[in-house]
């Protein structure tokens, strides 16, 4: 099965091409990209220290034609070879979200072929199947810019929200955080940089909702700590800079690992023992997470599984993949399909199940 991905939610415009086979059981190993185009638009929301909407939904007017048309190049597949295109459908911002579903279903309209309207968090929920063949039920620990999610994810189509962030995302604290202290845009990267070189025991920054029974985040505290340390010792140096880094990270991971152990007891004690913890989201390219997270799953005697880095944040493969993962259950979407600003995973519909029609079709 060949399917076309369509990523436009947010600022990278991106298409991708993957395959997906299956065994005599029906189960799913790990996919193929066959490619995978992604244009990044930092250059042009660098100068605004963060993402404008109207810019980022022009830029990917302009550049999906041609990504998409080199996403089937590098494929070396005509239109006509592709099983079905799938776009996000959201959530994101609109703008951009209604160029590549639009796109999308023009494609889908004039080649005759199904159209999978994507929730792109259910997207990153499925990219360790497409990448290591994950089988369910999994624990995922969803870390994105606007996102912060431990979800149960029992079968395509079946996510249980475990536990959220009550105010900002994880990614969305780093982002801030650089912002506060000058640093250069995307946030997460340049507050990671600066943490290497710094003390993270020189700032007693609050853990939110550590030892909470409930594995839910909440960021806006120690971030408001954070800006109250830098005010305090302004003008900073560049040390005073990475010290601050390297103090709001390590309360992040500690955060982290304090909410994931409470969620994988709850995981555990709702649908018996995970197959495995799995990352996704731009938040997992980050190295001191990911040792974190590495900690938890041994504590936890399950594996770890997260993507490689430029699977971790946004990309047409991921797209592709779950549309291939939701046409094998024969499940497609009509070309009036709206697109969404808001979209919970917890709300995608789904069978966990191949419909017995399908399965005897052997598709």
């Amino acid at each position: 099965m060949l399917v076309l991905g369509i990523e436009t939610t947010c600022d990278e415009t991106a298409a991708a091409v993957v395959e997906r086979s299956e065994g005599p059981d029906g189960s799913s190993g790990p996919g193929k990209i066959l490619s995978n185009v992604v244009l990044s638009q930092v250059s042009e929301h660098a100068a605004f220290g963060g993402v404008v909407p109207e810019i980022a939904a022009r830029a990917h007017v302009d550049a999906l034609d041609r990504i998409i048309a080199k996403a089937l190049a590098d494929a070396n597949l005509s239109i006509g070879a592709i099983d079905g295109v799938a776009a996000a459908a959201g959530p994101g911002l609109i703008g951009g979200v209604i160029v590549g579903l639009t796109t999308a279903k023009a494609i889908a309209m004039v080649a005759d072929k199904p159209l999978m309207a994507i929730n792109h968090l259910e997207a990153h929920a499925l990219t360790p199947r497409l990448t290591a063949g994950v089988q369910f039920p999994y624990c995922l620990f969803l870390a994105s810019g606007g996102h912060t999610q431990i979800v149960a994810v029992q079968g395509v189509g079946d996510y249980t929200l475990i536990g959220t962030t009550q105010d900002d995302a994880i990614g969305e604290a780093f982002d801030k955080t650089a912002k506060l202290l000058g640093l250069g845009y995307p946030g997460g990267p340049q507050v990671e940089k600066e943490a290497v070189r710094g003390n993270p025991s020189r700032f007693a920054l609050p853990r939110p909702m550590h030892g909470r029974a409930e594995p839910d985040f909440s960021l806006s505290g120690l971030k408001t700590a954070l800006r109250l340390e830098a005010e305090r010792i302004a003008p900073l140096s560049d040390q005073d800079v990475a010290d601050l880094c390297a103090s709001f990270q390590q309360a992040v991971v500690e955060v982290i690992h304090d909410r994931l152990r409470t969620g994988m007891k709850v995981f555990r004690a709702r649908y018996g023992t995970p197959t495995a913890l799995v990352a996704a989201g731009g938040v997992a390219a980050n190295e001191a997470i990911r040792k974190v997270l590495q900690r938890v799953a041994f504590e936890g005697g399950i594996k770890l599984v997260v993507p490689p880095g430029e699977l971790c944040t946004d990309n047409g493969a991921m797209i592709a993949w779950a549309g291939a993962e939701r046409l094998a259950l024969g499940l497609s979407d009509p070309l009036d399909f709206a697109p969404r600003a808001r979209w919970p995973l917890d709300e995608v519909a789904g069978p966990q199940t191949r419909p017995a029609r399908v399965a005897q079709q052997g598709a």
